[in-house]
């Protein structure tokens, strides 16, 4: 059996939004584990952002878990693509190394350009978070809000998270009847992406269509 090392991470800016919690992520890989028949050793798991070109310098427990899936030649499995950073270079690094790592929102056979392609996406949610962050901050200095501590800082940033999740949950709405319609009909993911793709139907970003987002849509029902 191929074994596994799990690994985990929650922002703390995170701490408490639904989906991101470290049990959910956990759950998430033991189920993916048990599905793709893979001995899982173990889980690790750190509070700690995920900005910065060299994620190994701020991340100790990531740092650790990569040397030991290298060392004994493990397979690190993480639930989301961005617990292991938001920075593409990064990611290009890691997919050029011999050490093998799986996404299990993308599944176990995603090529690496798919996985470069959720790199970019990745590192684009985050510029646009921070650009949204800037303007709430404009906002609260408007009205006369003090700025300059951590408090009104993380304000900011839930109020540019709020609206990128807004806008996200928008755009689901407007295509979720269409995709519960081949859902009801017993039409694949994988189908569904491809349908989505042939009638010309972009993704938020404007981008193609992969049975992993079509799940994701779902997922926000």
């Amino acid at each position: 059996m191929k074994q596994a090392i799990g690994y985990t991470r929650l922002s703390k800016l995170d701490e408490g939004k639904a989906g991101l919690g470290l049990e959910v992520q956990q759950k998430e890989i033991e189920a993916f584990c048990a599905d793709e028949g893979f001995d899982l050793v173990s889980i690790e798991s750190e509070i700690q952002t995920g900005k910065g070109s060299d994620p190994l310098s701020t991340r100790p427990i990531l740092a650790a878990t990569l040397k030991r899936a290298k060392k004994e030649g493990l397979v690190v499995i993480v639930a989301k693509l961005d617990r292991l950073g938001r920075n593409v270079a990064f990611i290009s690094t890691l997919m050029e190394s011999k050490l093998r790592f799986i996404v299990t929102q993308l599944g176990a056979d995603a090529d690496p350009f798919m996985l470069h392609l959720y790199a970019v996406l990745s590192e684009k949610e985050r510029e646009l978070i921070s650009q949204r962050t800037k303007a709430a901050l404009a906002i609260l200095k408007d009205k006369g809000v003090q700025l300059g501590n951590s408090t009104n800082l993380s304000q900011a940033r839930a109020m540019g998270i709020e609206k990128n999740q807004t806008n996200a949950d928008a755009f689901a709405l407007k295509v979720m009847p269409m995709i519960e319609n081949y859902r009801a009909d017993g039409v694949s993911f994988a189908k569904i992406a491809d349908n989505l793709n042939s009638l010309g139907v972009k993704t938020r970003r404007g981008g193609d269509w992969y049975a992993s987002t079509v799940s994701n849509i779902l997922k926000r029902k």
